[in-house]
């Protein structure tokens, strides 16, 4: 889900994305092999249509000149930061102003581009997953903190400072790893069926890109 702008520039550290590249069949062989359990094609499908949105989002940004520039691996990402998204495992929607025929245009050349070696587009750092990461390592130094520190009341906000302030460096690397590891996938496996304008579960307008799994 995308959620609040730039796509993480590629370093040779820890942090790096250029580790093994995604195999066009990867996730048609761990449906083969594990078909047996439930649910499993559709959190491979909503990891792959969360991908396709960030995708689709960058392109769109890429297109309508905003003011957030930002490193892509060896390209000039945009951001626009007044569009959003929500990924489900039939497709996502789309929020925020966007001229249909320019949506179209959009997700076909986001699910190009990302299967053809831009690996990159699958992460965004306003997708929710950041927001969760962030959550989750602010609370675990804060607890850190106050179980290590003395439990005097300066200590402790002391304490509860250096964690926050560490948990907002590490969070954006840390939501992006889990970005590319957790909750996308290349989306080697979708193919586009319709855009239509449609309200979301609770009414809010959008746009839903409808998509459906291939198999390789």
């Amino acid at each position: 889900m995308t959620t609040a702008a730039s796509a993480s520039s590629q370093t040779d550290n820890f942090w790096s994305f250029d580790f093994t590249a995604p195999q066009p069949t990867q996730d048609s062989d761990i449906l083969r092999q594990l078909n047996f359990i439930p649910g499993l094609k559709e959190l491979l499908m909503l990891r792959q249509v969360h991908a396709l949105e960030h995708a689709t989002v960058w392109v769109l940004g890429d297109t309508s000149r905003p003011l957030n520039f930002r490193t892509t691996g060896n390209r000039t990402a945009s951001d626009n930061d007044l569009l959003g998204g929500l990924s489900t495992d039939q497709g996502f929607y789309l929020y925020g102003q966007v001229n249909p025929i320019d949506l179209q245009r959009a997700v076909r050349i986001a699910l190009n581009r990302i299967t053809s070696g831009e690996w990159n587009l699958a992460v965004h750092p306003r997708c929710g997953t950041n927001l969760s990461v962030g959550m989750l390592v602010t609370a675990g130094l804060a607890l850190s903190a106050h179980l290590i520190l003395p439990r005097g009341p300066i200590e402790q906000i002391i304490g509860l400072g250096i964690a926050a302030g560490a948990a907002a460096q590490l969070a954006p690397d840390l939501g992006s790893l889990a970005q590319k590891y957790l909750t996308t996938a290349i989306p080697f496996n979708l193919a586009i069926e319709e855009i239509s304008a449609t309200p979301d579960i609770w009414g809010r307008p959008a746009q839903f890109v409808r998509v459906r799994w291939l198999e390789h």
